[in-house]
């Protein structure tokens, strides 16, 4: 006898559905799964075997072929735990009710449980895009399939699903998972002064610009850094159905876990291999796809790999990485924010009083060569972040709050979404133009800090985004000479920073 039943799974972050055939015959008894499985696919057989015994179920003593298709797709993982059990319950009349339309994945226990899988969002997206009447997951993964606004049953048990079917009771209908707005992190009034790095915060925030912090060790750089996502916008609903699907895809989520809600902050360590970085092993997103719509920390920049640092350029201009692997090529949306950090040398403490830096000529320009020109040329905001005096260390009154900080970010934020919508470090050439509409004074300004930083026509573009977010955060319609003498006060390398006066004439 033949039976069928779909299935699902994902290639990068891209969902599919799968027909689960199964056929029995006379013969001698075996087990064969075909149609490219993988090695986790092919261990199913004796996962259904045991879990189709344990569930009550008789297992068939005869020639067993279970087919996956399309044949020419690699299946990976335990996806088709589930739809193989219940394809041959069909195929040996011991399942009652059909699931025709319907797309069910699991993955079996032994006893006959179901476990959940990772990536079931971008599964249920493509069965609502293929018109399936509803899907049947793990109970842990039914919030999360619920998200895609298809008809789910969450099922404990292979037993479950079958009894569900024998009844034909429609499944629970899952509640719209609630979208939070914010997240509960470390508070920017723990920072004790550095004044122009808490601006540049508040600007790289309101704009989703890119940020360089370049200071001695202990200076308060990575505690910046942490306090970002704080003053961040919360995600707007499509944004967080991507940033969901890609958790779901990476496994990074908990089980049972809704929509996301807070913005991804990743920081891998500085030892993260290519791979890590971008992804496609496995299909599986990398930290720059993981921090897509958040931020993505680089602590100790150049410390990273030459090759991992340069891998940045595509996701830091068009907002996605293309990565081609030997099993495939994947696409993946990568639209961060990047905020890193370095030292001003090797040893740390160049140009820093009381403190004898102990790098060679050699090794300072070794150092600072491992941050190639056209990286930072993306960093729109490259601050100095010094060492404290004693009376800031010592200082007792709080700061300002991230409260009041998010206020000002939220508000220039919505003056870049009614005007472009879009935040201003994702403007095109041509919406710069009509956005940055420059008087003869600024326009002379811009002139001399092109000249002055030896700009390309990227840093140019990115100087004015940055100029036009400042003049979001002060409320201001246009932008003035004041905007740009700051935003080139944040263009500078390793925070060696020239002084610019505000008016051309001065």
């Amino acid at each position: 006898m033949h039976a069928r039943v779909t299935s699902g799974a994902v290639s990068g972050l891209e969902g599919y559905l799968v027909e689960v055939e199964a056929d029995v015959a006379n013969g001698l008894p075996s087990f064969d799964v075909v149609g490219l499985p993988d090695a986790g696919v092919r261990e199913a057989r004796e996962r259904v075997r045991a879990a189709v015994r344990n569930a009550g179920f008789e297992f068939p003593r005869r020639r067993l072929t279970v087919n996956l298709a399309p044949a020419g797709r690699r299946k990976q993982g335990a996806w088709f735990d589930l739809p193989i059990a219940l394809s041959i319950l069909a195929a040996t009349g011991q399942l009652e009710g059909s699931l025709d339309g319907d797309v069910a994945v699991g993955e079996l226990s032994l006893d006959g449980s179901l476990r959940p899988v990772a990536g079931v969002l971008g599964v249920a997206l493509a069965a609502r895009q293929a018109g399936r009447g509803a899907l049947v997951v793990p109970t842990l993964n039914a919030a999360e399939a619920g998200l895609a606004g298809l008809k789910c049953f969450g099922a404990g048990s292979l037993r479950a699903v079958v009894d569900w079917l024998r009844t034909g009771k429609a499944g629970a209908g899952i509640p719209p998972a609630p979208l939070e707005t914010y997240v509960l992190v470390p508070d920017l009034a723990e920072v004790q002064g550095q004044a122009m790095a808490k601006r540049a915060l508040e600007v790289a925030a309101a704009g989703g610009h890119n940020l360089l912090m370049v200071g001695p060790p202990g200076s308060g750089k990575t505690m910046l850094a942490r306090r970002l996502p704080g003053i961040l916008p919360p995600m707007r609903l499509e944004e967080a159905l991507e940033v969901s699907l890609i958790h779901s895809v990476a496994g990074t989520r908990p089980p049972g876990s809704g929509l996301a809600g807070a913005r991804p902050f990743r920081a891998p360590h500085h030892t993260a291999s290519f791979a890590a970085l971008t992804g496609g092993r496995g299909g599986r997103p990398g930290e720059v796809s993981l921090a897509h719509h958040g931020v993505l920390f680089l602590d100790e920049l150049p410390e990273f790999r030459r090759d991992v640092l340069e891998a940045l350029r595509e996701p830091l201009e068009e907002g996605r990485l293309t990565v081609a692997r030997a099993d495939g090529r994947y696409l993946y949306p990568s639209r961060c924010q990047l905020v890193a950090s370095c030292n001003p040398c090797h040893c740390g403490y160049q140009g820093l009083p009381g403190h004898e830096c102990r790098c060679t000529p050699q090794q300072l320009q070794h150092y600072r060569s491992r941050l190639s020109g056209p990286l930072l040329d993306r960093l729109d905001l490259q601050v100095a972040v010094p060492r404290l005096a004693y009376r800031e260390v010592a200082e007792s009154a709080p700061a300002e709050a991230s409260a009041v900080v998010r206020a000002r970010v939220l508000a220039a934020r919505e003056r870049q979404l009614s005007r472009a919508g879009k935040p201003n470090a994702q403007l095109t050439h041509a919406e710069l133009r009509s956005g940055c509409r420059l008087d003869r004074d600024t326009r002379t300004l811009v002139e001399r800090a092109y000249q002055a930083y030896r700009l390309s026509a990227r840093g140019h573009d990115r100087l004015l985004r940055t100029a036009r977010t400042i003049a979001d955060l002060a409320g201001e319609a246009e932008v003035q000479a004041v905007h740009v003498a700051e935003a080139a006060r944040y263009r500078s390398t390793w925070g060696a920073v020239s002084e610019i006066p505000a008016r051309a004439g001065e």
